[in-house]
């Protein structure tokens, strides 16, 4: 199936508010059944082969992580289409914490800003987001928080103007992955335009990353997943002392190529592409 029907098919999921089966009929609103048999048939994570889980919507869901190319490590998706910030919080346990990653990539916060399970608000998304790296840090896994990629509306909530908000989200993501050290990818600034919304030539849909969009968006996360390892173990492993060479590898075809490093941002980040937001308070936010 070609990533283009693939992503036709979630973008119905996400209009009809389905994803695999209704949440609501089921009973199962977080949807963890969705991985849970998956998960169940999983081996234990080795050292020699560290795992990386992705959680998020059907942004992260649509992803091929195959295109990331790191062999030595074990690369799971547990994406849902339609997932708002509550439910990935509700599942973290079970698809990512008791699955004992090295590393977890979080992408969330679209469909909370489109409403899809109820009005909510900046400072509750946040707060989500903050339970999930709480849980990861005590055990033990790194953290790599995603920006929210660009949006000028959402085609299954037309109306709602998300751009602001979606802003005013990121804005706070980087100062708090910048003050608890975690990781920080900013696909925002890489896709979008000059109206604060999705490239055209990176989304069929003005939300969802085409493959061009996840192209664009591959090596930044590559390069996040590799920093976090580092992080992680010191630089003390085979995967840390591989991750550095990856790294090393990776600036130098930069170099040789004559192209910019990658956007992406860990705590020492410096000035952002994204258009300024209001002050925000520490790690809360006003409502929106």
């Amino acid at each position: 199936m070609s990533q283009r029907i693939a992503l036709a098919l979630v973008t119905l999921a996400l209009a009809t508010g389905l994803a695999a089966a209704d949440p609501v009929e089921t009973g199962d609103w977080g949807q963890l059944l969705r991985y849970r048999e998956e998960n169940m048939r999983l081996s234990a994570a080795g050292a020699a082969a560290p795992r990386v889980i992705f959680i998020g919507d059907s942004i992260t869901e649509g992803w091929n992580l195959a295109g990331l190319a790191l062999p030595r490590l074990e690369m799971l998706n547990r994406g849902i289409g339609g997932q708002t910030t509550p439910q990935m919080l509700l599942r973290f346990r079970q698809d990512v914490v008791e699955l004992k990653p090295a590393v977890v990539h979080i992408l969330a916060g679209t469909n909370d800003l489109a409403g899809n399970t109820g009005p909510t608000t900046l400072q509750a998304i946040e707060d989500n987001l903050m339970s999930m790296v709480e849980i990861a840090a005590a055990n033990h896994v790194r953290v790599v928080l995603g920006s929210v990629p660009p949006a000028l509306d959402f085609p299954w909530r037309p109306g709602g103007q998300p751009a602001p908000r979606i802003v005013a989200l990121n804005a706070w993501t980087r100062a708090y992955a910048r003050r608890r050290k975690l990781v920080y990818a900013d696909y925002y600034s890489a896709l979008a335009d000059s109206r604060r919304g999705i490239k055209s030539a990176l989304s069929d849909d003005g939300v969802h990353p085409n493959a061009a969009g996840y192209a664009v968006m591959t090596p930044l996360a590559r390069q996040s997943i590799l920093r976090a390892l580092r992080q992680r173990c010191g630089g003390g492993t085979r995967v840390c002392v591989a991750a550095r060479w990856r790294a090393t590898r990776g600036r130098a075809a930069r170099s040789a190529d004559g192209l910019p490093s990658a956007t992406t941002r860990a705590a020492d980040a410096g000035p952002s592409e994204t258009p300024p937001s209001p002050p925000r308070a520490p790690d809360r936010a006003g409502s929106g």
